[in-house]
């Protein structure tokens, strides 16, 4: 009687345990995913898009390795593209992956571990089956062998193992941070019976072994690189993959630094180029091409979040802890002058450390802001609740006269 006591209270446990997880075709930090689990495909691809044509990128400098995992070598550009990783973002949504080799996910509702359960048709384009022990693998690999960055990007991870051999689950330290899970869910995933006899950390140009979109299909060492559509490709009828990886081939052409890139482009050798420089924006997109209209300069409206670029001070030094020389100091620094002379009127000052986006702060707190900011008023600056922030301007002609004298007085 006490045993089959023993095994119902047993039973009755593995049950409640079993039922401590969220199981989910997505993972999102906050909310719900914005795509139920039967969607057809993401809202800004065409899934009729035809698997056609190439397009070519450029690249600076040079390559001598296609493992981009460790530290020896310069990796090729795109080698990313050949490999499958557990999920995929969503580029309308932030903070959400949906599964790509993971079928579903199961997350423990106090964040202490994940699972990932794997699509029984993944393969490998040698047509091996990919497996929860690919998966352990390549964690450890790029843990034990892998470039330092990997211990310390999945350094809350304790254990790692496979459950059978269609799931694969990650124990962490605590259930602090979030956004683990997501993080796991971009690892890539290589062939353990592929590495079984070749040395992982050794940067050489022998060709790897993926499941992804694409495979290598040329190469000229050091200068260019050649992908290709993989035809059989096991994924290529997902919904997350539905209008993507539309190209039949990729090129990259390397070139010696982004000023040759740029003149590649101006005479067609290059189909897509993403220009970073304020002054080669303003400057250098001109030529016959641009005067026939063979090649267009269009500016669009960026209204998506952007990053925080400033500059900080240390406040444990003496000189800035005082917020009146940070005040000061913030006055002294023509932004308006410098945008116009140095980025031709490029840029817009940032304001908030979530420009551009609805966490951005304007004005005074609102009812909701002020309910989370009162309980810790006491330690808050009085400015806070009384006067909006807004940053000091001036002219843009370099006379600093009003701003020094409001510095000096501060």
């Amino acid at each position: 009687m006490l045993r089959l006591f023993v095994w119902c209270f047993s039973v009755l446990l593995g049950v409640a345990h079993a039922q401590d997880f969220t199981r989910s075709h997505a993972l999102i930090m906050h909310g719900e995913p914005a795509l139920a689990a039967d969607f057809a495909h993401f809202d800004y691809v065409n899934p009729e898009a035809p698997k056609q044509g190439t397009v070519t990128f450029d690249a600076t400098g040079t390559y001598d390795t296609f493992n981009p995992f460790i530290v020896k070598g310069n990796s090729v550009a795109g080698i990313g593209r050949i490999y499958d990783t557990l999920l995929t973002s969503n580029p309308d949504e932030a903070f959400t992956q949906y599964g790509l080799l993971a079928e579903t996910i199961d997350l423990a509702e106090d964040y202490t571990w994940v699972r990932f359960n794997l699509r029984s048709e993944a393969r490998f384009h040698d047509g091996h089956p990919l497996r929860a022990e690919d998966v352990v693998f390549t964690f450890n690999t790029l843990i034990e062998e892998g470039a330092p960055f990997y211990r310390a990007y999945y350094g809350n991870v304790v254990k790692v193992e496979a459950e059978g051999e269609l799931a694969v689950r990650f124990t962490f330290k605590d259930g602090s941070n979030r956004e683990l899970p997501l993080i796991l869910g971009q690892l890539p995933v290589l062939p353990k019976h592929y590495w079984a006899d070749k040395e992982f950390n050794k940067a050489d140009l022998t060709r790897p072994l993926g499941s992804g979109p694409y495979q290598i299909d040329s190469f000229d060492a050091g200068r260019s690189i050649r992908y290709a559509l993989v035809q059989d490709y096991w994924g290529k009828d997902l919904a997350v993959n539905m209008g993507r990886n539309n190209f039949a081939q990729i090129n990259y052409e390397y070139y010696r630094d982004s000023s040759v890139a740029l003149e590649a482009f101006k005479a067609g050798r290059i189909d897509y180029r993403l220009e970073t420089s304020a002054k080669d924006w303003a400057t250098a997109y001109t030529g016959p091409q641009f005067d026939s209209g063979e090649v267009q300069t269009v500016s669009l409206e960026n209204h998506n979040p952007q990053g925080m670029q400033s500059f900080a001070f240390n406040t444990r030094r003496d000189k800035f802890s005082d917020i009146r020389v940070r005040q000061a100091l913030g006055l002294m620094f023509d932004f308006e002058w410098t945008n116009q002379q140095l980025f031709y009127g490029a840029y817009n000052r940032s304001e908030s450390y979530f420009a551009a986006s609805e966490l951005a702060a304007t004005g005074l707190p609102s009812e909701g802001e002020l309910a989370l900011l009162k309980p810790f008023k006491a330690q808050l600056p009085e400015a806070l609740f009384t006067q909006p922030f807004q940053l000091d301007k001036t002219r843009g002609d370099g006379n600093l006269r009003p701003q020094m004298r409001k510095a000096l007085a501060l």
